[in-house]
């Protein structure tokens, strides 16, 4: 299975993709998207629309992962990160490509093994997991990569949960 993860965000979009062949996982592409702050919002979400769609029809995935915002102190970063989110998921939507969603603590628990983990332990464990040289910078590209591993990790578990359910 093949997954890209989406850590939206409006200034930075952060994006991780992993294979997992075997039980292995392998990471296939990973960096951020960026759209310039000085620009109108309009401009900015329709820079990331398309660099969301060329991201996806380049990388192809079997899924795209994608943060699920469930709390933000400023208002005005809440704002920015729905919108991106939206973007990204209608994105999938448009190609086909199914969508799953966790939440920040769903993914720092099947990284790393607590919920309330810190941005610098999920960058440790994302390093380990991967086998990278070294831990991805900045932190959204380590939640990106962070939500495919949540998902591929625990896919199997699910899929058989479902089957057993139908």
């Amino acid at each position: 299975m093949f997954a890209l993860g989406i850590d939206p965000g409006l200034s930075r979009c952060g994006y991780g993709a992993v294979r997992s062949e075997g039980g292995q996982l392998q990471v296939v592409a990973y960096g951020h998207l960026t759209t310039p702050t000085d620009r109108p919002l309009s401009e900015r979400l329709s820079g990331l629309w398309t660099d969301l769609c060329e991201l996806l029809a380049e990388l192809s995935p079997d899924v795209m992962v994608v943060e699920r915002v469930l709390f933000q102190v400023n208002a005005r970063t809440a704002m920015s990160v729905g919108q991106a989110s939206g973007l990204a998921l209608v994105a999938a939507a448009r190609i086909g490509c199914p969508v799953a969603e966790y939440s920040p603590n769903e993914v720092k628990l099947a990284v790393a093994g607590y919920g309330a983990a810190s941005k610098q332990q999920v960058q440790s464990m994302v390093q380990v997991l991967l086998d990278l040289d070294e831990q991805p910078r900045p932190a959204d590209r380590a939640d990106a990569l962070a939500l495919a591993i949540c998902h591929l990790t625990g896919c199997g578990l699910r899929s058989a949960v479902a089957e057993a359910r139908s």
